[in-house]
């Protein structure tokens, strides 16, 4: 007796693997454009499509597996902007995805993994440690949740920015996790999400952020989608990279560069360049220096964040005066450079802050992050000591 057929998640399938799947069960080819059709508004349960015969819609009822994320929490931030949405799966696990609404813009920021193995050791996912990869389907079902809220104004008040949409303008893989360390997820629901026939979002309102992972790059690179990439560049020497990005000990700046030069010269998409600035750390006038040479060569934007306050990270956020004087420095030796506001703090829901309901130190780190925020308070420490030594 043959085993039933495995449940999936239709989230996960391609329109190849929809058509494919259509045509197993005996429909006629159109049924899986109608299958699609209902996925992109939103809608996963067979008996809520209501153009498909009743037969097929309990046919593709056994055939889904029930991978619908449950709301736990919603927070609201910056008076009603920013949203922040703790999604429990049906195995248990939880990540966090944060909607920014803005004049004509809706942005979600979403995750890739549940928690992270690169250990940043500013980062409070970072420090959470990795628990496990999120599937394809679980990556879309957060934009997919995101444009559900919006369309049906289950988040439209007065507080809204005037202006903002009613759906998902842009999509940012800037949540938890690495994306290009779950490079099938990223590169699925990239085209899953780009589908012109489908959710439709532009290339270029999708935005791809990595730490550094080289082999990773070059194959975002190859998907040949002119999607925006973001390094999270965070230090401009290799000293102080290794320990704030150990993922730097593997793929250094050199080798760092000339991937993004790469991606630069193959898409035509400027990179941009993320920064988060911490007190003491990597404001100094020397990785300002640092910072603006790399970013003349690859012609990139440069995205200045003041570290956020976050659980188990001992370091500070920059003085205004500081960030000031950094980011006119960059800016006086011919960068483009943004200081970015800090949306979501108040709920959590800032860069470094998603956080979701791990533990610190729970899940499982790199090896070049062990050790790594006990050698960035040496760094820190150093630092203040020649600030000391200045001074006298």
């Amino acid at each position: 007796m043959s085993a039933p057929p495995a449940a999936v998640d239709p989230y996960t399938l391609t329109r190849e693997g929809l058509a494919a799947l259509v045509a197993e069960l005996g429909e006629p080819a159109y049924r899986a454009t109608q299958i699609h059709g209902w996925l992109v508004r939103g809608v996963d349960d067979p008996e809520e499509m209501t153009d498909l015969p009743k037969a097929l819609r309990t046919t593709l009822a056994a055939r889904f597996a029930p991978s619908r994320p449950e709301l736990v929490a919603h927070r609201v931030a910056d008076g009603g902007h920013t949203h922040k949405l703790l999604l429990r799966f049906p195995d248990g696990e939880a990540i966090e995805t944060v909607l920014m609404l803005y004049p004509r813009r809706a942005t979600v920021c979403i995750s890739t993994q549940a928690g992270c193995a690169m250990g940043c050791p500013f980062c409070a996912t970072g420090q959470a440690g990795f628990r496990r990869q999120l599937t394809a389907g679980e990556v879309v079902r957060q934009v997919m949740v995101a444009d559900a809220a919006l369309r049906s104004g289950a988040i439209a008040d007065e507080s809204l920015p005037e202006g903002a949409p009613d759906h998902v303008t842009n999509v940012v893989y800037m949540g938890m996790g690495e994306p290009l360390a779950n490079l099938p997820a990223t590169l699925a629901s990239v085209r899953w999400l780009h589908d012109p026939d489908g959710f439709g979002l532009s290339a270029r309102a999708i935005t791809v952020s990595t730490v550094g992972l080289v082999p990773g790059i070059r194959k975002l690179t190859a998907l040949g989608l002119p999607v925006t990439l973001a390094v999270s560049l965070h230090a401009a020497t290799d000293e102080l990279r290794d320990e704030l990005v150990p993922i730097n000990v593997t793929h250094p700046l050199a080798e760092l560069e000339e991937a993004v030069r790469d991606h630069r010269r193959i898409t035509n998409r400027r990179v941009s360049i993320e920064w988060c600035l911490i007190g003491d750390v990597n404001d100094d006038d020397r990785q300002a220096d640092a910072l603006a040479a790399i970013a003349r060569r690859l012609r990139a934007h440069v995205n200045v964040i003041p570290m956020n306050p976050t659980p188990g990270v001992r370091w500070k956020e920059p003085s205004r005066s500081r960030t000031a004087a950094f980011v006119a420095r960059v800016r006086d030796r011919g960068v483009e450079v943004t200081l970015r506001d800090t949306r979501g703090r108040d709920a959590d829901a800032a860069c470094g802050q998603l956080l979701a309901s791990y533990s610190l130190g729970a899940g499982s780190r790199l090896p070049a992050a062990i050790g790594a925020a006990d050698r960035v308070d040496r760094l820190a420490a150093g630092a203040a000591d020649r600030d000391v030594e200045v001074a006298r």
